[in-house]
């Protein structure tokens, strides 16, 4: 993938029609030439809502002898919308949008750093620094799921995204920044909320996250066959 601008440009995609997604990691698809072929699937959730056999799939492919897989799954075409499955876009996109400026919530920062240690076993995504040494730390979540205009979070339980919130208000207590950054990789999102019928600890952990002076940020993008861009902010209602 290349990054320039603030935009993600996809490498070469191969397009094919998606047979199924199993073992979390691993698609099989039927290219347009009509081979059949086993993608990785880079996403980790439940992909509810992008997951549809029989859908339109966009792969890339990888000539690297050290992978199992040639292919990677990147897009799929949904009924309202291209869809983004690959979970490595979303750090990659905000950090690069945050270097060109294009998201003033998050502007006026000398350093952007990725992979900070926020605790003893955990780290956060985005660690931001300004030239008086003020800090900002953000976690980026990517959000895939779109119910009747709605982009929710997340798509399966999530302990981990729970202890990201904790640290964030801890981070916040002592004085920093802290920002959870939601990522929606569609175009069909309305509004933003946390998708309480999937896991209402995590919806009540971010209600309480925000009020202690967490800010929530959610961004959909614009998504075509030649790149990924940070389009608009989405409003969050909790």
């Amino acid at each position: 993938m290349k990054i320039q601008d603030g935009d993600i440009y996809w490498p070469k995609l191969f397009s094919g029609t998606l047979r199924r997604r199993y073992k979390r990691f691993l698609a099989d698809v039927v290219l347009d030439s009509g081979e059949t072929v086993t993608a990785h699937c880079p996403n980790s959730g439940s992909m509810k809502g992008c997951s549809e056999a029989g859908r339109p799939v966009y792969l890339s492919f990888h000539d690297n002898p050290k992978r199992k897989l040639a292919y990677t799954w990147e897009l799929i075409d949904m009924p309202a919308s291209l869809v983004g499955v690959n979970t490595l876009v979303p750090n990659r996109l905000v950090a690069a949008a945050i270097r060109a400026g294009l998201v003033p919530a998050l502007s006026g920062y000398a350093e952007v750093r990725p992979e900070v240690r926020a605790g003893a076993r955990s780290r956060l995504d985005l660690l931001l620094t300004d030239t008086a040494g003020a800090r900002c730390y953000v976690e980026i979540k990517n959000c895939t799921l779109v119910a009747e205009g709605a982009a929710c979070f997340p798509d399966a339980v999530t302990t981990r995204g729970r202890q990201h919130l904790l640290e964030l208000q801890e981070l916040v207590a002592a004085g920093n920044r802290g920002v959870m950054f939601f990522l929606i990789q569609r175009m069909d999102a309305e509004t933003f909320s946390p998708a309480d019928y999937i896991d209402s600890a995590y919806g009540r952990e971010l209600r309480r996250a925000a009020a202690a002076g967490v800010e929530l940020l959610a961004w959909d993008t614009a998504i075509d066959l030649q790149k990924i861009s940070l389009r608009q902010p989405v409003p969050v209602r909790l």
